[in-house]
């Protein structure tokens, strides 16, 4: 059973652009996205702050966020990196089998991931992480380096959205490669 500490909270400033992004989406009509909630017993709490300090996660997660965009089935996690590579290890088996299955659904599963140190945000398409994943597994490079990541699929802020993946999105999709 994993547990969680105030490590857990890396990523939480992109994550919550990710947040506001999906307000802006769903106030204009574009896209219903949600938020899962990853499912934690807390172990200890500090009372003076009513902070929790140490929980165990009570089952694996599988994505952050799920919904719809214009009618189509997304399911995606953020991801955020001080590196110039997205190590693999942060990305799970169950994660993997969870976002492999949705596209068998006819869902669309990806990342977003922010490379801190370029200030950049990336839509990585499910079909390139399961390629990367694998050879990870199968003894190949432990990373994805930015260089591999698509610059035509880069989310810039815009329109009201602070990571406006919507246009990444559709350029991915209109290129038809799905699992």
């Amino acid at each position: 059973m994993g547990y969680w500490n105030t490590r857990g909270l890396r990523g939480s400033t992109f994550e919550e652009m990710v947040n506001l992004t999906n307000d802006a989406y769903r106030a204009k009509g574009l896209a219903i996205i949600q938020k899962v909630p990853t499912p934690i017993t807390p172990v200890r709490l500090n009372k003076s702050t009513r902070a929790i300090e140490v929980a165990y996660f009570e089952k694996k997660s599988t994505v952050d966020y799920i919904g719809a965009v214009q009618g189509i089935p997304v399911a995606f996690d953020a991801k955020e990196t001080t590196r110039k590579s997205l190590p693999l290890q942060n990305i799970h088996e169950h994660q993997i089998e969870f976002m492999r299955d949705f596209q068998r659904q006819d869902g669309v599963a990806f990342l977003l991931v922010r490379f801190a140190i370029a200030d950049r945000v990336f839509l990585l398409p499910f079909d390139q992480l399961y390629s990367c994943w694998s050879r990870a597994q199968g003894g190949g490079r432990k990373s994805i380096p930015l260089s591999a990541f698509d610059e035509e699929l880069v989310a810039h802020g815009k329109s009201g959205a602070m990571v406006h993946y919507l246009e990444p999105l559709s350029t991915y999709l209109q290129r038809g490669k799905r699992i």
